[in-house]
């Protein structure tokens, strides 16, 4: 492969203003433009001016952090970056679809609408919540959640970087077992709902739905599933993304893959708000040159590399 590997990230990159660095490329707006027109809002006016508290609702967070994904992935394109490799972490699986040419803009933002709104809608009927344990093996905190009902293990981040989901009670629980067994910090983290788990179920039922209406785009090999640890095709793929909702998302081990296969990429960029998933590659593969494009610094950098100028 030896090319360009970019990662998409998801909820929780979301902040205010997250939008305001992208108003000077004409694609961008236009991007933002094309979704309101899908979705009847104007998502531009949230990702640019919205407070930290509609920018934190689900059925809002996932929207934005979409488009504005695809947004700066458009303004690379624009530019001539190319990839190798697409994925994402959770949500950022719908971008890096998008990036591959195997699902629509439209269809993504309406498919993620009702994605968004399942898990909110989970959310404030069987409530739960999530955790972060810093400083563990993975087979200890697995034991920790086989030990309990109502929590499981998330999130595979990266070495020594956990997520539990659940129940309120039994993610507490499972954090005082994992503080007793000498983790480093435990740490909640600001949702309403055990997403990746059994417990909403509602949600991914909903989406299903909802997929079973996209036209896939054949697979080209450049989009590679985090928690499938697979190449899906694309009769495949609806399934794929419903199962995502429940199932665990195993960054730390597919990036591990995609690094040591035979056509491992050069480099890593990611695509869109924040720089979490940049930090998670530096603990995965320390030597790994990954760059992040979040803020209007490093997308200019990103821009300089591609040999683009605004």
């Amino acid at each position: 492969m030896g090319g360009l590997l970019i990662l998409f990230p998801g909820q929780g990159s979301q902040k205010a203003g997250m939008a305001e660095y992208l108003w000077d490329f004409p694609i961008a707006r236009e991007t933002f433009a094309e979704a309101g027109d899908v979705l009847g809002w104007d998502i531009g006016g949230l990702c640019r001016h919205g407070s930290m508290e509609e920018l934190t609702r689900t059925d809002r967070t996932q929207l934005t952090i979409l488009t504005c994904s695809v947004a700066v992935w458009r303004v690379l394109e624009e530019r001539g970056v190319d990839f190798a490799l697409a994925a994402g972490h959770s949500l950022g699986e719908y971008s890096a679809l998008v990036a591959s040419g195997r699902m629509s803009f439209p269809d993504a933002l309406r498919v993620v609408d009702v994605r968004g709104r399942g898990m909110q809608a989970c959310a404030d009927e069987k409530g739960g919540t999530m955790a972060a344990i810093i400083g563990l093996d993975n087979a200890v905190v697995e034991e920790i959640c086989a030990s309990l009902t109502d929590v499981w293990l998330a999130n595979y981040n990266s070495p020594g970087q956990l997520v539990i989901s659940g129940s309120e009670e039994s993610v507490r629980a499972a954090g005082e077992l994992a503080q007793a067994q000498g983790a480093a910090r435990v740490l909640p983290l600001p949702v309403s709902g055990a997403f990746h788990t059994p417990l909403i179920e509602g949600a991914a039922v909903s989406l299903k739905r909802a997929l079973a209406n996209v036209r896939f785009a054949p697979g080209n090999g450049k989009f590679y599933s985090t928690t499938e640890l697979s190449y899906p095709d694309s009769d495949g793929l609806a399934d794929v993304l419903a199962r995502q909702l429940m199932s665990p998302v195993k960054f730390a081990q597919s990036m591990e893959a995609v690094l040591l296969g035979a056509e491992a990429p050069r480099a890593g960029l990611e695509v869109g708000p924040g720089g979490v998933l940049s930090g998670l590659m530096k603990r995965i593969a320390r030597d790994f040159p990954v760059a992040s494009t979040g803020d209007g610094t490093a997308l200019e950098k990103a821009l300089e590399q591609a040999g683009g100028q605004r």
